[in-house]
Formats: structure tokens, sequence, C-alpha cells
């Protein structure tokens, strides 16, 4: 039997909205992308960087030839196009999709998702830790089959399903897409621990520099901010942008 290959594309653009550059923004040295490849090559899993065609990603596409990293290059708009054929250049066969402003993901939680989605023998599931909302924001990740990929990529119409790569598949009501949300043990979603804003950057900051966070996994990383409420308040009021329809 075939193994199947499984990937984590990261999808990655120096042109955000709120904090522009996030993703080499630097602590002791090291820019945030090279924290969150890090923290994912502890899958085991192979990863691809999907960035884009624009003159402003140059600098992205350097940091990966720097650091012997895939990379795949397509529409900054159309992010479903782009980890279609990002997924389709590299011949995956599962795709892990996270954000590469997640500083602080555990590839150890991936894997330990990436297990449950092979389990299960169904190229018709989507399988998620996101939409439980019970994680802290930035150690997101989805899981889905190259199959359901190529689906929304070829009947996806609306621009924020394109956008967001993965709506199609948990709200369109596809009675052949499989939806299993995984939720951590205790709700600890009130914490963030992505970068979208400064007040992020500030206490990614400080989790690395004086806790060194970026060494722990996430259990012990939200232990940390169980009890030193003042590294939750720098960002507590910093809303995640909602998903547009």
């Amino acid at each position: 039997m075939t193994k199947i290959k499984v990937g984590i594309i990261s999808q990655a653009r120096m042109t955000s909205t709120r904090l522009p550059g996030k993703v080499l923004k630097k602590i002791n040295n090291k820019p945030l992308l090279w924290y969150h490849i890090n923290r994912l090559q502890k899958s085991g899993l192979p990863i691809f960087v999907a960035t884009t065609t624009n003159r402003e990603d140059d600098p992205i596409v350097e940091f990966c030839l720097q650091n012997n990293l895939n990379f795949f290059r397509g529409d900054e708009a159309n992010v479903l196009e782009r980890f279609y054929l990002c997924a389709k250049e590299y011949d995956l066969d599962v795709i892990v999709r996270v954000t590469s402003d997640c500083p602080l993901i555990d590839g150890a939680l991936i894997e330990e998702g990436v297990d449950r989605y092979t389990s299960r023998k169904n190229s018709d599931l989507y399988l998620s830790n996101s939409l439980s909302e019970t994680y802290p924001r930035g150690l997101d990740y989805e899981i889905f089959s190259f199959k359901l990929l190529e689906e929304a990529f070829k009947n996806a119409t609306y621009s924020w399903q394109k956008e967001h790569v993965t709506p199609y598949f948990y709200n369109e009501h596809k009675a052949h897409i499989s939806n299993e949300f995984i939720a951590n043990k205790e709700k600890k979603n009130q914490y963030r621990i992505t970068v979208d804003t400064t007040e992020d950057f500030q206490l990614i900051e400080r989790l690395i520099k004086e806790f060194n966070a970026h060494k722990k996994s996430y259990s012990e990383i939200i232990q940390i901010m169980d009890v030193n409420s003042d590294l939750a308040n720098i960002n507590r009021h910093i809303e995640q942008k909602k998903l547009k329809e």
C-alpha cells in the first residue's frame, strides 16, 4: 500500500495590515518565522512556506533559501489557489494548514492531530483544533486531503472562501464532508499567542525572553499564562479578525 505524503503548508506574507513585516520581526536576533518553523519541525513533517509573488515578499523567499526551506509563490488574495498549487507542486496527499504568525505553535500537537486524521482513513474528513475555540489562538491547525482541497479550489466562488482556504469545508454543509473538531481539555481560548498587532508581539517577546517559551510545550506555555496574569493583559483587548462573508 502506498504511503500517503503529509505536509505542512504555512502561509506567509509581509503585507499584514495591522503589523506589516511581522513574520520577520526579530526576538533575540531571530525572526518570528524562524521560531515558527523551528516549532513545526517537532512534528517530523515536511514544511512548505506558501508566500506571494509580490516583491514585498522577496525577504521571505530569501529566508527560505538561507534556511533550506521548501517554498511556493502564488496569488496574494486567492490563498486557496496558492495552497492548491503548492500542494500540487509538492505532490501532497494530506495538507496541514497553519499560518506563519504563530511563532509558538506546537509541532507535537500537530503530530497528534495528524495521527488522529490518518487513523480515520477518510479522504473526506476535515479535522481542526481551531473551530472548537478551546485552545489559545496561535496553536491553530487544520488537516484535509488534497482531494478535498482540489474540490474547494474548483468549486469555491466567494472571495472570503478563497482568502481563508477552508470555509468551503465547514460552512457549505456538504453531505460527504465529515467535520471533526478537536477540543483542549480545558477552555483556554482567552489567550492570544499569535502575532497580529504590536501588543501581540510584545507578549511573544516576553514569553520568549523571560520564560524560554519557544522551548516549551503548549501546555507549559498555558501554565505560564495561567500564573502570570500580567502577560495575558498585554493583548487581552485585541480582537481576532472576523471571517468576512
